[in-house]
């Protein structure tokens, strides 16, 4: 059986000519991405357990869009850690709330060319699934996985399998692909396509602008 498009990109970051779904593989990342939530426990992980670097400076991106602005001392606290460890090991891409082009983490980091087809990418944060509107692999990890993520620039994944999702005709006025994806997600259930990947195709999907993909 052919790969699915997740299963291609992963077997081109593990090194491998093919994977199967189910199958426990290392792949290497393009991206890694923390926000003002998940960063911190990050750090602290990657502190006890003595990692002293990250893997490449140019490729983790951090960025407070959670407790940001701080609506007490514990969210200034949150920031400020990633803050400076940010500055500490160089980071590229962080993004500080208040500078220009800052904003909504997975709304900025394609606006500034870090999201492209074919990467693998993994976030700390549940909705990092969007940049497959780009043609990417990308899915939410813990706090843990990213913070060995951040030193060693690959984590393990189980291959998944994937559904495929046609959607054919036009939107209707005052409908969009939040609405389509909402009623997918009935069909499925909120606990539907656990280790699965939803791939879409279809005239109806080429219709749809970015932002709605």
């Amino acid at each position: 059986m052919a790969m699915t498009m997740t299963q291609k990109i992963l077997a081109a970051h593990a090194g491998l000519e093919k994977v199967e779904a189910g199958e426990l593989i290392e792949a290497h990342l393009d991206l890694v991405l923390g926000n003002d939530v998940t960063t911190p426990p990050a750090i602290r992980v990657f502190e006890e357990a003595g990692l002293t670097d990250v893997f490449d400076r140019q490729k983790i991106a951090l960025v407070p869009d959670h407790f940001t602005p701080n609506k007490d001392i514990q969210s200034a606290e949150h920031c400020a850690r990633m803050r400076r460890f940010a500055r500490k090991h160089g980071l590229d891409h962080y993004y500080e709330q208040g500078e220009p082009g800052m904003g909504v983490e997975h709304v900025i980091l394609p606006e500034n060319g870090l999201v492209t087809p074919g990467a693998a990418i993994i976030g700390a944060d549940s909705h990092t699934c969007t940049y497959g509107a780009l043609g990417a692999f990308a899915t939410g990890v813990g706090s843990t996985d990213l913070a060995y993520a951040m030193a060693t620039g690959k984590t393990w994944f189980r291959v998944p399998d994937a559904i495929r999702v046609n959607l054919t005709g036009q939107l209707p006025a005052d409908v969009t692909g939040k609405d389509v994806i909402l009623h997918l997600i009935g069909l499925i259930g909120v606990d539907g396509a656990l280790y699965q990947s939803l791939e879409f195709a279809g005239p109806g999907i080429a219709a749809f602008s970015m932002a709605e993909r």
